[in-house]
């Protein structure tokens, strides 16, 4: 359960709740006692989320400043917070640096990047009223390796999530002084319904081709543990970054895809 808090009420938001990580933090924190708003696009499963764990629902895109506006009206209505996290984001397509889209960076720049920080700056009056409650009030953003290490194929997402984890150093800098954590949760490979056939375009091959003979890529729920896990620690401890990959990927270029042994002598 979280940490002992008497009477107080714990709130939380999860953006890019309707599905994935999202969805399993938002799952995990409703089992754990947190009231919950969930934030997406995709009305139908925001209400499916809903009727399932009981949350509450903001349906907004976070890349335009009325959905933050519409986001920060709703959150003020409920009463202080104290947890944010900043999941929406995505990658489209594999392609080389020269012949990668802009219009593609851009979207990818405006899904990983402008709403995490619209969301951040819409939030902050209400997370230092929560901070004043608890003890902390937390910011977790869901970064990547893709953000520490560069890939071929990967340079939009690569720049995409290198920008977000240079935008969440500078605000842990900026909130030194307010007991406001910031946090940064990096997967590498994460197994969900949608990411990949998003970044893929839906081709299925490619999809099955990616985590073809890897043995227990990470999932959305492992990553929902990691994200809970850290807002629910003591209040002067905060993890700045966390790097999670599966064992089957040793580093961002050495991934084995066969099954894992012990090896004899």
């Amino acid at each position: 359960m979280p940490p002992a808090t008497d009477s107080l009420v714990l709130r939380a938001v999860v953006t890019g709740a309707s599905s994935g990580i999202g969805a399993a933090t938002v799952r995990l924190l409703a089992r754990r006692g947190w009231h919950v708003t969930a934030v997406a696009r995709r009305a139908d499963r925001l209400a499916a989320l809903a009727a399932e764990t009981g949350c509450a629902v903001v349906v907004a895109d976070l890349t335009t400043s009325e959905g933050a506006d519409a986001l920060a009206e709703a959150v003020r209505a409920a009463g202080p917070l104290h947890a944010l996290v900043a999941n929406a984001g995505g990658a489209i397509g594999a392609d080389s640096v020269e012949k990668a889209s802009a219009d593609d960076l851009a979207a990818m720049f405006a899904l990983n990047v402008l709403t995490a920080q619209r969301a951040i700056a819409a939030l902050l009056p209400s997370l230092r009223l929560g901070a004043a409650e608890r003890g902390s009030g937390d910011i977790v953003a869901v970064t990547s390796t893709a953000g520490q290490i560069a890939y071929e194929g990967g340079g939009g997402y690569n720049a995409a999530k290198f920008a977000l984890r240079g935008l969440l150093g500078a605000l842990r800098l900026e909130l030194a002084g307010e007991p406001l954590r910031v946090i940064q949760v990096a997967p590498g490979m994460v197994k969900t319904d949608e990411f990949a056939a998003k970044r893929f375009g839906g081709d299925a091959a490619k999809v099955e081709a990616l985590y073809a003979g890897v043995e227990h890529p990470l999932l959305a729920d492992d990553v929902a543990e990691a994200i809970v896990h850290a807002i629910e620690l003591p209040s002067h401890v905060n993890l700045d970054e966390v790097t999670m990959r599966p064992v089957a990927q040793a580093a961002q270029h050495k991934l084995v895809r066969e099954p894992l042994r012990v090896r004899e002598g």
